[in-house]
């Protein structure tokens, strides 16, 4: 059975993705609107997309009344809905990818109305957004911000902006199977490569200093955080955010094995994939500092979580917040503004030399 196939899944689906969808920076009574009206999971993407259209269509009437901040905002809206209406492993991929490029346009269109100093950074096996903060003068230390499973770039514009307030430069990225890439190319494990591959593209752009560069991944992104920090020697620092430790694919949910099916092309190349997001002989070779960000009420059968990454790796730190869920959408104030604060004292803030 596939998961949207499942009897009475629809309820407990938007139940379970709305601290998210508000942790993103959905309006929550638009959530409510949105997926009250879902006769069933089907219906998600058109009904998401809906909104993210119209928010673009406000976009262009501000743009043209001359309004570029209030358009900045709407096409940063229309960037979240249309990425959320890709959530599900729903069978018409085309209408994903679509969905996925207008979510990557939106965000596109808002910076350039409202930070123009964003930069556009693409190689091989990964496409982003780098920004640094305002009023910056000489390089800046930055952070690689990587979502996980089925999220994208476009997601986490809270923790982007908790660092750049703090005076660091973000490079947001989807990587193979997410977001703008997720039509194009398979996830990977070794994910070490694409962090690799960021640095390199951000060693050449001026007003960033890779030598101080960390990492920061959530969900799926948090093993990806980790497994790059045990690889990747230029890193200094790395948070990893409800990410698994290892993956049993047969405990694993519907949707998340329906969604790793789907996304590395077959079941034979999912299970492969789930087998590999192992940290148990990986852990250890953490070189640099790392901080693990649990909530105490994510249990998702299959994985295993952050706490024995925690145990594992040679300097590392639990934060675990009790009545936080997947994501911690439900409590930000409880992690974001330490794990922010965290990373400013490992990579250092301000100009390099000052």
């Amino acid at each position: 059975m596939y998961f949207l196939d499942q009897p009475d899944v629809t309820a407990p689906f938007v139940a379970g993705n709305r601290s998210r969808a508000f942790g993103a920076g959905l309006d929550p009574f638009a959530y409510a609107r949105v997926t009250g009206g879902l006769r069933s999971l089907y219906d998600w993407p058109a009904a998401f997309r809906a909104v993210g259209d119209r928010l673009v269509a406000a976009a262009e009437e501000d743009a043209a009344g001359g309004r570029a901040v209030s358009a900045g905002e709407a096409l940063r809206g229309a960037a979240r809905w249309l990425h959320f209406s890709t959530l599900l492993p729903h069978p018409d991929a085309d209408a994903a990818a679509g969905a996925a490029r207008a979510a990557d346009g939106a965000m596109r269109r808002a910076l350039e109305l409202t930070e123009p100093s964003a930069v556009r950074v693409e190689g091989a096996s990964f496409a982003g957004w780098l920004r640094r903060p305002a009023g910056a003068g000489g390089p800046v230390p930055v952070v690689v911000v990587v979502p996980g499973l089925d999220s994208a770039k476009e997601e986490f514009h809270a923790v982007a902006d908790a660092l750049l307030a703090r005076g660091v430069a973000v490079c947001s990225v989807d990587g193979p199977g997410q977001g703008v890439l997720a039509a194009a190319q398979a996830p990977r494990a070794d994910y070490q490569h694409v962090v690799g591959e960021v640095l390199d593209a951000l060693a050449g752009r001026p007003g960033v200093d890779v030598s101080r560069a960390g990492v920061l991944g959530l969900s799926l992104g948090g093993y990806y955080a980790s497994v790059s920090a045990a690889h990747e020697p230029r890193l200094r620092a790395a948070v990893a955010v409800s990410g698994p430790y290892r993956l049993a694919w047969d405990g694993l949910p519907l949707f998340v094995t329906d969604t790793l099916t789907r996304r590395c092309g077959g079941a034979e190349a999912a299970r492969d994939f789930a087998r590999r997001v192992d940290l148990t002989g990986t852990a250890a070779d953490i070189g640099c500092p790392l901080l693990v960000v649990e909530g105490g009420t994510d249990d998702i059968p299959g994985v295993t979580a952050g706490q024995a990454l925690a145990e594992a790796a040679p300097d590392a730190t639990l934060l675990c917040v009790p009545h936080g869920d997947h994501l911690l959408g439900n409590c930000r104030p409880d992690w974001l503004p330490a794990t922010a604060d965290w990373l400013v004292a490992r990579l250092g803030t301000g100009a390099a030399g000052a």
